[in-house]
């Protein structure tokens, strides 16, 4: 895809693996909205950007914590557009940043199921609009190698709680997600996939959560590129990519009951179905 033109959303691309795909992106010429937390942040961001002679990325800032805030990204961002070639969601809490607590979101749902799964999901929703004026357009949710098994009894982990295994547990719904999306859209010129872009980055929540990276940003980075515009997966759906490659995830995430069961407990908190 030449992205020269294209609009192209990416959360959580203040700092990190998001901030290279943006700055990569911005240089080939793209419209892109960048999503974060710090106004300050951001805006070094956008300076830098200027300052390399490229169009200045867009800022929406906004708390993914929340339905609230996703729902106001989602509406920002509509109000401002009429299409989206591509949305990345890439916002997202690691398995240690936030110490070994059980914290909960605005809504009362566990804190990284809300932020890593449930925002990008609404978000997917809400915007699909925008996505679907574009086609070709893609939807690239950036999940993780780390997965476990959801347990449908506690989805919400309020039993022998554990950061990591929630951090997997929202991961591994991104994919179930990205596979259902994947076939809920299926010949609406709309594809939709994820990916591990790299083991252990050396960004600033790796680093917060006391981990030794072990791969660099640009290579996480180019991965999602690949996915945002490689010709090559121009026709591929639903499917999980270990870097570059294609891979398989949990088995759980080709579990149809399993999915079934996750997508209406989704809607439910979500609010997109009653």
């Amino acid at each position: 895809m030449n992205m020269s033109g294209k609009t192209v959303l990416i959360t959580g691309s203040t700092d990190g693996v998001g901030r290279y795909v943006a700055k990569r992106l911005a240089a080939e010429g793209a419209n892109v909205l960048i999503h974060g937390r710090d106004e300050g942040r951001a805006q070094a961001f956008i300076e830098e950007v200027k300052r390399d002679g490229h169009v200045a990325p867009s800022f929406y800032q906004a708390d993914l914590s929340s339905l609230a805030g996703a729902r106001g990204l989602a509406n920002a961002v509509i109000a401002d557009h009429k299409r989206l070639d591509v949305f990345v969601s890439n916002a997202g809490i690691g398995s240690s940043t936030l110490g070994p607590e059980r914290r909960e979101s605005a809504d009362g749902v566990e804190l990284r199921f809300a932020v890593n799964y449930l925002s990008g999901l609404l978000l997917a929703y809400l915007l699909l609009p925008l996505i679907k004026a574009a086609v070709p357009s893609r939807i690239v949710n950036v999940a993780s190698l780390g997965q476990h098994p959801i347990n449908f009894d506690d989805v919400m982990i309020k039993k022998n709680y554990s950061g990591t295994r929630a951090y997997a547990q929202s991961k591994l719904a991104q994919i179930m997600f990205t596979i259902d999306l994947a076939d809920e859209l299926k010949g609406s010129g709309v594809t939709v996939n994820c990916l591990h872009p790299a083991t252990y980055m050396n960004t600033t929540m790796v680093r917060a959560g006391g981990i030794t990276p072990v791969s660099t940003v640009e290579e996480g980075g180019e991965a999602i590129l690949h996915l945002v515009r490689g010709d090559d997966v121009a026709k591929k759906n639903g499917l999980f990519f270990n870097g570059m490659q294609q891979a398989q995830a949990n088995s759980q995430a080709y579990d149809t009951g399993a999915r079934a069961r996750l997508r209406q407990l989704s809607l439910e908190l979500t609010k997109l179905s009653s």
